[in-house]
């Protein structure tokens, strides 16, 4: 009820045409270009027009708008509600819209009022132009999103062209919808819009075991990214330097840098459409197959720069391995620490191997499988892809090998397929060098999941110690990998 006496608001309501089709490179929708004597001339816009009075629905007047704009017959049982935008404009006058999907008509969209429009294309919908009504931009922003409901109330100074320093679009979430996600602070969220645009929605993706946050954030019209705050500044100059120098040489197994800010230790990041192989279940020759990829995939890493001499002193540090044995005695098995120290201790009297850049993390989980799986192109690694790399460093090529070790356990076809992969058999040094390695990575996990309280760690780490010390080893004493399994 009305009880200020004053005339009731009333507003006019308008349709927009999502004519959509589907192509190879992703969905597409029509735009025509605005000309003559009206509004918003030499601009793109979806067809659109407003109801011609109280007596038309809104899907009638669409398919009167469709008929009179492009030529295209459109059934009434093939309009499929979108969104629905309240507008306000720049003249301070508001509408309501509707924009309405329609993915099957008959008729090619053709320029039917050559006096209002020049111009009639496909377009990409994640690559929308930049001259373009805000009003519709918002709309097919919102539409992407998969928003219900949005509010676009422009202010005055705003320009009538889509603008994406001045976006006013507002979505409004669904009564069903989840609470919403906990996002990032403001300045990262602000920092991130910046790289890419508005962002509809963020999912924290955080692996619950380390310490940086990483966040999954959608484009209001569509397309995804990795936002990733590091936990320290150590691995944040870590990560965009591999990025800034030999990432790129694996092309499409990895994501791309797309911003990045030392003062936020934040990383803005392309997203590959695919799931990681930890905890995936494969038939066993899709296993060998995977860990002949996964072998190429490691070789690359190692070749993307030329081999250095190894520095000085660089072996297995006597310090560390001293500290992580400290953390992790109460939870190893007698004669564990001997075992360990022993190794290390050895270790220091073998010749240095050649460094190369190393992922440092190279395990399942930082191993994607693509959802394209096609391999055309005969490419051994076509279908991996590697991220996450705030522990690369530059380093012996085994010490990508060692946390890997815990996935060929007791499969020594897959160890055989990995190296099949990788091109070359391990060298006596590389064999002996890796033996230290896992077992000072499984002290390591073990200091770390008690630290955590993460049992599944620990009991990784003390598994991969009962596998070393089962070895038999050789005449010199040494383990040699190759035979942990046999």
């Amino acid at each position: 009820m009305n009880m200020s006496g004053a005339q009731r608001h009333t507003e006019p309501v308008d349709v927009h045409l999502i004519l959509r089709r589907e192509t190879g490179k992703g969905p597409e929708v029509l735009l025509s270009r605005r000309a003559g004597a009206v509004h918003a001339t030499g601009l793109w816009h979806l067809p659109s027009g407003n109801l011609d009075g109280p007596h038309e629905d809104v899907v009638t007047a669409l398919i009167r708008e469709a008929r009179e704009e492009t030529g295209v017959e459109i059934d009434p049982t093939d309009v499929r509600a979108a969104v629905t935008v309240h507008h306000h404009s720049t003249d301070g006058r508001a509408r309501t819209g509707f924009p309405l999907e329609v993915r099957r008509w008959k008729g090619d969209p053709r320029i039917a009022e050559p006096d209002v429009c020049d111009a009639m294309d496909w377009v990409p919908l994640d690559a929308l132009p930049a001259d373009m009504v805000a009003y519709c931009r918002a709309g097919l922003n919102a539409y992407a999103s998969g928003a219900w409901l949005a509010v676009h109330f422009q202010m005055p100074s705003d320009t009538i062209a889509y603008d994406p320093g001045a976006d006013r679009l507002h979505l409004v979430a669904a009564a069903d919808a989840p609470p919403p996600a906990k996002r990032p602070g403001a300045r990262v969220v602000e920092f991130a819009e910046q790289t890419v645009g508005p962002i509809a929605t963020w999912i924290d993706v955080s692996w619950m075991r380390e310490g940086s946050r990483v966040w999954k954030a959608r484009g209001a019209q569509g397309g995804n990214w990795y936002v990733k705050i590091h936990q320290s500044a150590k691995f944040h100059t870590r990560e965009v330097v591999a990025y800034r120098t030999w990432v790129p040489t694996l092309g499409t197994r990895a994501p791309r840098l797309m911003a990045a800010d030392e003062e936020l230790r934040t990383v803005v990041l392309t997203a590959l459409p695919g799931r990681p192989l930890h905890g995936a279940s494969l038939p066993p020759q899709q296993e060998r197959d995977t860990f002949r990829r996964i072998g190429a995939l490691a070789r690359r890493v190692h070749q993307a720069s030329t081999p250095r001499p190894a520095p000085t002193n660089s072996g297995p540090a006597i310090e560390k391995a001293e500290r992580h044995l400290e953390a992790a005695r109460p939870h190893l098995s007698p004669g564990d620490e001997e075992f360990v120290r022993e190794l290390t201790h050895q270790a220091a009297d073998l010749a240095p191997l050649p460094w190369v850049e190393t992922h440092g993390d190279f395990q399942l989980r930082n191993i994607l499988r693509l959802d394209d799986e096609a391999d055309s192109a005969g490419d051994a690694d076509g279908s991996l892809a590697l991220i996450d790399f705030e522990r690369s460093e530059p380093g012996p090529a085994v010490r990508d090998l060692a946390r890997l070790s815990d996935a060929w356990a007791d499969r020594p076809d897959l160890y055989e397929a990995l190296l099949d992969g990788y091109g070359r058999a391990l060298t006596d040094t590389e064999q002996e060098r890796l033996v230290t390695d896992t077992a000072l990575d499984a002290v390591s996990g073990i200091a770390f999941g008690a630290t955590q309280g993460d049992p599944e760690v620990v009991e990784r780490g003390r598994r991969t110690l009962v596998r070393l010390r089962s070895t038999p080893r050789c005449a010199d004493g040494w383990l040699r990998h190759r035979t942990l399994e046999q």
